[in-house]
This record gives structure tokens, sequence and C-alpha cells, in this order.
């Protein structure tokens, strides 16, 4: 019995190191077969300068700007909304039917494909509230898209948090709210900012839900406010346009190289700001 459970123990074992072997086998060629294809088509030229039929430029820097413009208004909005609701389903509303129905159905609209987010930003905010082809109404319906991912991910964060640090700071005399600001929300950060990952991630990924509500447009801003209110197409969005031209590969895997460093370059960010933290605490 002994020698069949250690054998069915190194079976287990052996399966979950060629799993993750095979797993990072496949990351790293991808990772590389993008990298090669599209590193050698990007050029200074191509980072900093806009898309022109007239001048014969094929840049990119308008849709880099409107990416930036769509990852920050939309975790500005997203963010806040998400921890304070993940807090109060956690914290104050207790174990109830309510409760376990608004979990599952965050749990649906996080499943939800992103061309439904994508038809009703534009039934709502395009068309409803008459916003038009925006980064506003783009930015807006990516929130609503990552709101879930949001709670859940924040909300599981909080559940790992040890009781016994609410019941010790009850026993001390501390109030609900100064334990979820002075201890939850504290051990709570790398929750936290593993659901910003998972968002930026969405956001910088998406393409069909902005394609019916932030529009195609390449324009350069000419101030936040009334760049805001334009349409403009994101790094994913003009990726999709070149690749359905079928011209040429390469301005795709460009942008699509470019998609993937500033996402390598916001996780290690975020790893790098979430070991500081827990150096200090």
């Amino acid at each position: 019995m002994n020698k069949k459970f250690r054998l069915f123990d190194f079976f287990l074992k052996s399966l979950i190191w060629i799993s993750g072997i095979f797993i990072f086998t496949v990351l790293i060629s991808i990772i590389f077969f993008v990298f090669y294809k599209g590193l050698p088509s990007i050029s200074w030229n191509f980072l900093i300068t806009a898309p022109s039929e007239l001048d014969g430029t094929i840049g990119i820097l308008p849709m880099i700007i409107n990416t930036v413009y769509i990852i920050v208004i939309t975790l500005v909005i997203s963010t806040p909304i998400g921890i304070f609701s993940a807090i109060y389903l956690n914290e104050y509303a207790g174990k109830n039917k309510l409760v376990k129905i608004i979990e599952f159905t965050t749990e649906t609209l996080a499943g939800i494909p992103s061309i439904i987010y994508g038809l009703f930003g534009f039934a709502f905010f395009v068309v409803g509230l008459k916003l038009g082809y925006s980064i506003l109404s783009g930015a807006l319906t990516l929130t609503i898209m990552i709101l879930p991912t949001i709670i859940r991910t924040v909300q599981e964060a909080l559940k790992t948090v040890p009781n016994m640090y609410r019941e010790g700071a009850l026993g001390l005399g501390a109030t609900k709210l100064h334990i979820i600001r002075t201890i939850l929300v504290p051990s709570s950060i790398p929750g936290i900012l593993t659901a910003i990952i998972l968002s930026i991630g969405r956001i910088v990924g998406e393409s069909a839900a902005l394609i019916f509500t932030a529009g195609l447009g390449y324009s350069l801003p000419s101030g936040f406010f009334e760049h805001v209110k334009s349409t403009g197409a994101t790094l994913t969005v003009q990726l999709y346009q070149y690749a359905i031209r079928g011209e040429s590969l390469e301005i795709p895997f460009a942008i699509a190289s470019i998609l993937v460093i500033i996402v390598l370059i916001v996780n290690i960010a975020t790893k790098v700001i979430a070991k500081s933290f827990n150096k200090e605490r």
C-alpha cells in the first residue's frame, strides 16, 4: 500500500513538472516568435510618428497614447469601485443569499465575451448617453468589463487575511474602519496588485469592445479633455486593422512585440512594488 502510494505520488509530481515545463516552453516560444517577427520592424521613427497616407509613414504614436489614456482612465474608475465593493461584500454584507447572488453574478460577468460588452457600450454610452465614439466610451465599457475581475480577486485576497487579526484588533478597541485601513488593505496589497495586473492585461489585449465604442481614430491629442472625447484606436485595434489588410504581417508583429513588452514591464514593475511594500512591512 505504501509503495503504491509513493508510486502514485511520484506520478503526480512528474505530471506537475511536465505540465509546468510545457506551459513555460509554450510561453517562451510564443514570445520568441513574436519578437523574432516583430522586433526587426521596430524603429524610432515607427514609435514617434503617426500613420499618414500622404507622408507614407506607418507610425503608432497616437495608438500608444490612446492605449495609455484608456488604461489610466479605466483603472482610475474601476479600481476604487472594485476594492470598495470587495471590502463591503467580505467585511460588511455577511453571508446571505444576496451576497451569494452577487458573487455568482460577478463570476458570470467575468466570463461574458467582450464583444457583448462592446455592444452594450455602444448602445448605452455611444448612443444612449450620446458620448459618441470616444476614448471615454471605451474606458467606461472596459470599466464594466474588468470590475468583476477586480472584485473577485480582491475579495479572495481579503479572505486570506487570518480572522485572528480582526479579532485581536477588535479586542484592543479598534473600529472596523480602522481595521480595514490599517490591517486588511495592507495585508491584501499583493492580491490588489494581482487584480490590477490582470485588469491591465485585459485592457491592453482588448479590441472587440473598443472597436464598437472607442472607434478607429488615430489623431494626436491637442488637449487631455478634448482627446478623451475624441475617437481613438489602441495598439490592439490598430494591430487588427493592419492584420486584416493582409498586405504584410511585419507591422502587426511589431505592434504585438510592443504589447508584449508593455505587459512584461507592467508585471515586473508590479512585482518590484509588491516586494518593496512587503520589505517595509
